[in-house]
């Protein structure tokens, strides 16, 4: 199983050499390395997942307390793990920032960003953003080539080199989430798809699971210890797209997410889904839901989807 190949790389220390980009290339230069982090961090660890089905199963993903959904170039998807309450011991395959990560990172104070390269051109910006970067190179051991998987679909971190241990439920506050009852009204719904140009997201109630059981591209999402992903609340947000700045090395150009604004939503909890409106009025703010009459949607306790659609 990949889980005990990945365990076997951990005792045996970092499996490759410097960061790949999504052209599978090595980067002109690599960070100063630095040593682990000694002290917990006040923020979250918010990790670029790679989505190509060769990156599958996922590890660690299903600790997260937040993952975003993005879509990226070719109408292909991406995820953005958020930690917070938990650090798994691994997590992976890492993939490569993009432009819209850092307005969405914001609203946390100073996350750790974990990622395996950018766009030449976007690296001046990550370096700016209010965030602390971590790609390959810069914290000693804190990535490793896993086995079984060609590059770059191998990249994997130990997410307890770059925190020594978990921030905790507070550091999610500035998300703008609510937690708690149900709110009235919703509509029984036993199934949602959601669909990129060139991906797709579907999330079936389970009742067993109390949660909605997820598949990627049609086939079901599991950890590599091949339990199912179940995240308790999913959130399906229609934002601006726009086209970037910033392309791939085959010219497809990056969207920009526009993750600042309003616009509709709908919750999916408790077998239910919510219609509903979000609002983020400035990139430092979160993201409130509410109904059509200004009440706070709450979600459910336990992980959180988020879904970006190009409204």
């Amino acid at each position: 199983m990949l889980v005990v190949a990945l365990t076997a790389s951990l005792t045996a220390g970092c499996t490759g050499g410097g960061d790949q980009r999504d052209d599978g290339r090595a980067p002109e230069s690599t960070p100063a390395e630095r040593t682990p982090s000694r002290t917990p961090s006040g923020a979250v660890l918010a990790v670029k997942i790679d989505n190509a089905r060769q990156a599958r199963p996922h590890t660690g993903l299903d600790a997260a307390d937040i993952v975003y959904a993005e879509q990226v170039e070719g109408g292909l998807s991406r995820l953005m793990a958020v930690y917070a309450t938990r650090l798994p011991e691994v997590v992976g395959p890492v993939r490569s920032a993009r432009e819209s990560d850092l307005e969405l990172l914001r609203q946390f104070h100073r996350p750790t960003l974990a990622f395996s390269g950018a766009q030449r051109k976007l690296l001046p910006l990550i370096d700016e953003a209010p965030l602390r970067a971590e790609p390959p190179g810069r914290t000693r051991d804190a990535y490793f080539r896993g086995p079984g998987r060609p590059a770059p679909h191998n990249l994997y971190l130990r997410p307890a080199r770059l925190l020594a241990a978990a921030p905790g439920r507070d550091a999610l506050t500035g998300t703008g989430f609510r937690y708690g009852a149900a709110p009235d009204g919703g509509t029984p719904s036993d199934a949602r798809t959601v669909r990129f140009p060139a991906a797709s997201f579907t999330f079936t109630w389970s009742e067993r699971r109390d949660g909605w059981l997820v598949a990627m591209d049609g086939t079901e999402a599991r950890s590599t210890e091949g339990r199912r992903l179940a995240p308790a609340t999913v959130v399906v947000q229609h934002v601006h797209m726009r086209t970037s700045d910033f392309h791939d090395s085959n010219g497809n150009f990056t969207p920009f997410i526009e993750t600042v604004g309003s616009g509709r939503a709908e919750v999916l909890r408790d077998g239910r889904v919510y219609d509903a409106h979000w609002k983020r009025d400035i990139a430092s703010d979160g993201t409130r839901f509410t109904t059509g009459d200004g009440r706070p949607v709450n979600f459910a306790d336990g992980q959180v989807w988020v879904v970006f659609v190009k409204d």
